[in-house]
C-alpha cells in the first residue's frame, strides 16, 4: 500500500511540478510579469517552502524533490516580477 500512495505521490508532484514550466519558459523569453501579482508569488514561494521544510520532517521523497523543483520554478517567476515589474 505504501508503494502505491508513493506512486500517487509521485505523479502528482510532477504533474504539478510541470505545471509551473510553460510559464517561467513564457516570462524567460519574454520578460513580461505585468499581469502576475506580487504578493501572490510572495506568498506561494513562502508557502512552497514550508511544503518543503514538511516534506523533510516526514522524510516524504515525492514531497521534498517536487517541493525543491517548484519552489525554483517559482523562484524564477518571482525574481522576473521584481526585475521587470
Amino acid at each position: 500500500m505504501k508503494q502505491i500512495i508513493n506512486i500517487i505521490g509521485s505523479v502528482a508532484a510532477v504533474l504539478t511540478t510541470t505545471a509551473f514550466l510553460p510559464q517561467v519558459i513564457k516570462i524567460i523569453k519574454f520578460k513580461e510579469t505585468k499581469d502576475i501579482s506580487l504578493i501572490m508569488y510572495i506568498l506561494f514561494c513562502v508557502g512552497v517552502f514550508l511544503w518543503l521544510v514538511y516534506g523533510v520532517a516526514l522524510h516524504a521523497i515525492p514531497m521534498i524533490v517536487a517541493n525543491v523543483i517548484t519552489l525554483v520554478l517559482a523562484l524564477i517567476i518571482l525574481f522576473y516580477k521584481v526585475r521587470h515589474g
